[in-house]
Order: structure tokens, then sequence, then C-alpha cells
């Protein structure tokens, strides 16, 4: 039996929760899935922006995901309310060249997706194109680890979409062999 004060958390509160956060910081999943179709549409033939939506949340359903997700728009924002104790504070506020931990947070999200993931992120990091490119410029607040983080969401996406179209090429391969067999 459950004690009275026992931790206790909602899988639902925490994805609902979590679009409400990049919905807050003006982060839409169709933005994510614009990156994701520059990432995949030379590779899967036909390729929809609503596929990748798609693929965008499942990306979001996943729990460690929205932890990350949760954990950078959380420390970008006490960055912004000037909150965090220095040397930090700057690091953040100013997107500190050396400073790696965003990106090691979003490869949190993107390891869950394999190899190809990585390839996709410092892609799309290095490319900063979209939705990035506004979230890095900063204009509109703190994005430290936001920009990184929708790079990452992006390009798990993107490898999940490689993922799949490989799994189908595979199957139709298997299919034609034991047509051809017949």
């Amino acid at each position: 039996m459950l004690e009275p004060n026992t931790y206790r958390l909602n899988s639902k509160v925490v994805a609902q929760s979590t679009l409400e956060w990049l919905s807050s910081r003006k982060v839409t999943i169709e933005q994510i899935a614009d990156l994701v179709l520059m990432l995949q549409k030379d590779y899967v033939p036909g390729l929809t922006l609503e596929e990748c939506e798609i693929n965008v949340q499942a990306v979001l359903s996943k729990r460690e995901v929205q932890n990350a997700i949760l954990t950078g728009i959380q420390l970008d924002i006490l960055a912004e309310e000037g909150k965090l104790l220095p040397p930090l504070q700057q690091m953040i506020e100013n997107d500190e060249g050396l400073y790696g931990c965003d990106e090691v947070l979003a490869l949190s999200i993107v390891n869950v997706y394999g190899s190809i993931g990585f390839t996709n992120f410092g892609y799309v990091d290095k490319l900063k194109p979209g939705v990035l490119k506004r979230l890095n410029d900063k204009k509109e607040g703190v994005n430290t680890f936001l920009d990184d983080i929708v790079g990452a969401i992006a390009a798990s996406a993107a490898s999940r979409i490689a993922h799949r179209s490989q799994e189908a090429k595979e199957a139709n391969y298997e299919a034609m062999i034991g047509e051809q067999q017949q």
C-alpha cells in the first residue's frame, strides 16, 4: 500500500505539460516536422509533412524525451530570470560555445533512435534551419537548451522514419523473393 505522501505523477500530466511548455516557447509540432521533412525528403520519396508530424508526436510520447524537454526549458527560463548562480548563469544566458551540457541533454533524446540520429542532429545543429534559427538568435529570451532539444526531436523523428523506411524496403524485397520462388 502506498503512503499518503508517496511520489505519484501521471504520465498523461507529464506529456501534456511537455506540449504546453513547448507551446509557451512558441515551438510547434509542425515547425519540428518541417525540420524532419528537410532531413528525410531526399531519402524517402513521397514523404509528407503529416507523416513527419506523426513521427514527431511519437518521439514526444517517450518519457525520457519529455524529461529532457522539461529540464532544458526550465533551465532556459531560470537563466532568463537570472536565477542561476554564477558562472552557470552567464554560460547559459550567453549560450557559451564551450558549454556543452545543452548538447549532452539533447543527445539523450537522439540516443533513443540510434546512430543515424547523431548525424541528423549534428547536421541540423550546425545548419540551424527553420525554427532553430529563431531559437538560436537570442531575440526571444534564452533558448540555450531548447534549440538543441528541438533539433534532437527532429533528428530522432527523422531517424524513426529512416528505420521504418528501411523495414518497409526489406519487407517488400522479401515479398518479391517469395513470389519469385513460387
